[in-house]
């Protein structure tokens, strides 16, 4: 064995040794059009960091309150909305705002499935003679919930663009003070990504 591998160990020694038939050449690069010292293409640069530092208050997009619905009226949407915006440190503007805002709360429906396992063990327990039978039934359900759904858009107040948005859901049973309390939680959560790291 050991005399068949020294002549392939040998040869491909050799082999590696041998002088490269690739020779380095190269061309120069050809000169750039004459309209590319006057022209700067901002789309092969990535959009500078927004400094969401500078947003200090915020109006209502177009002047408009939240339009509400049978779940919870426009009013509560706006004070709890306000309340949230306050707590990121952004102030109601008497003006235009540094930030536009718009809200809106729809009713939806989800459907959520769980699996659970149920199962039954015949015969002697663990510290005896060890026999037995173990059988299981996958049980599935699927149920549906009707959630409230939470959406925020702010926009910059001179340029229009969207800044940032964000949704969240609640759950919709309950008394009116459960909806309240669900609304406020669901704006915290929804506002809690803002301002973006």
């Amino acid at each position: 064995m050991k005399a068949l591998i020294y002549p392939i160990a040998f040869a491909l020694l050799t082999a590696c040794q041998s002088p490269n038939p690739y020779v380095a050449d190269s061309r120069p690069l050809p000169p750039a059009p004459a309209e590319a010292a006057n022209h700067f293409d901002r789309s092969a640069y990535p959009a500078s960091p927004r400094d969401y530092g500078r947003y200090r208050n915020w109006s209502w997009l177009d002047g408009q309150l939240p339009s509400g619905s049978a779940w919870a009226d426009g009013t509560l949407l706006a004070e709890a909305l306000s309340n949230g915006l306050d707590q990121r440190g952004l102030r109601p503007s008497s003006g235009a705002g540094d930030l536009l805002v718009s809200a809106s709360l729809q009713l939806e429906r989800r459907q959520y499935q769980v699996r659970e396992d149920y199962g039954s063990y015949y015969g002697h327990g663990p510290y005896g003679d060890h026999y037995g039978m173990y059988g299981s039934v996958p049980m599935v359900r699927n149920y549906e919930v009707e959630v409230a759904v939470v959406r925020i858009d702010l926009f910059d107040g001179q340029s229009g663009q969207p800044v940032w948005s964000g949704n969240a859901e609640a759950p919709s049973q309950g008394s009116q003070s459960d909806r309240a309390d669900a609304l406020r939680r669901a704006i915290a959560d929804a506002l809690g990504s803002y301002p973006p790291n």
